[in-house]
């Protein structure tokens, strides 16, 4: 009986685990769309960040994808949603913030699965993933706070900027020291 009541609630956490790294998957791609868009458009500096930020968004889905397997589940590999596409810099950036802060919110609710089931371990990767993608969202509402308050002249320092990000694998959060 005790082994069907683990059973079940390692069930519910490589549920919660596998919808989280589909989130991370759609979120991969809407980032690497957006900076291949950002590039395109000759927002360098911008382009470069939002690559940064999807690897660390690939960092998250390894995370969950590992987890996965070590309690004995499959990693899924469907991103949660469509790529929005040809989006115009001004809807990039709270576009983004939005998708950030529902990942918070639904991560924390994942932490309550795992506190419930007694996954202490995936509790503490979520916590872990959310405070990266805090991170994330301040960046991204910041960024759109400046397009709204500055507009055109805060896009016109950015643009003609270099998006090399060079050597950096890292990711976003560990360039900024964070």
């Amino acid at each position: 009986m005790a082994q069907d009541t683990r059973n079940q609630r390692r069930k519910k956490v490589i549920e919660v685990l596998n919808r989280a790294r589909s989130m991370e998957l759609h979120a991969i791609s809407q980032y690497m769309n957006q900076h291949y868009n950002l590039d395109d458009m000759d927002y360098g500096d911008l382009a470069a960040k939002v690559k940064l930020i999807a690897i660390d968004e690939m960092r998250h889905a390894e995370m969950f994808a590992e987890r996965i397997k070590e309690l004995g589940g499959e990693p899924t590999t469907e991103p949660a949603a469509k790529v929005e596409r040809g989006q115009k810099v001004e809807a990039i950036f709270p576009f983004d913030a939005g998708l950030e802060d529902d990942t918070i919110d639904v991560y924390n609710t994942f932490i309550q699965v795992c506190r419930e089931s007694g996954d202490s371990i995936s509790m503490k990767l979520f916590e872990t993933v959310i405070a990266e993608e805090q991170v994330h969202f301040n960046y991204f509402d910041n960024v759109t706070e400046h397009i709204k308050s500055l507009g055109a002249a805060y896009l016109s320092q950015i643009a003609g900027t270099p998006a090399e990000t060079g050597g950096f694998t890292k990711g976003f959060v560990t360039q900024q020291g964070a």
